[in-house]
């Protein structure tokens, strides 16, 4: 996703292009993985691989005070420094910018 038109608010993230170039399948974590005959063909959010409050940033984890990043969103950040890696990952602004007036999105 790239915004188009915008403007930066000054933060190292802003205006940029949330993506990421790496292939996690090579590298993802055992309990993320998803298998096939072929090899390892996804790598799951630990909210969808393990479903709980914790991971999920839901229940009594639904604040930013509360949902921290875990192991496994450290990893995806580690891996993919420009997208979001988990529901309170707002620290880092990668979506702040100003004065957009549409984004592009390209899927592969």
């Amino acid at each position: 996703m790239w915004p188009i038109g915008g403007r930066s608010d000054g933060t190292k993230y802003s205006c940029k292009r949330a993506s990421c170039d790496n292939n996690l399948n090579f590298s993802c974590p055992g309990p993320l993985r998803v298998n096939s005959p072929h090899g390892v063909i996804a790598c799951k959010s630990a909210c969808l691989a393990f479903n709980t409050d914790e991971y999920c940033c839901r229940g009594a984890f639904n604040s930013a005070q509360r949902c921290k990043a875990s192991g496994y969103a450290n990893y995806f950040k580690s891996h993919c420094p420009m997208a979001y890696s988990y529901a309170y990952n707002d620290d880092k602004a990668l979506m702040t910018c100003r004065g957009v007036q549409r984004y592009m999105i390209t899927f592969m």
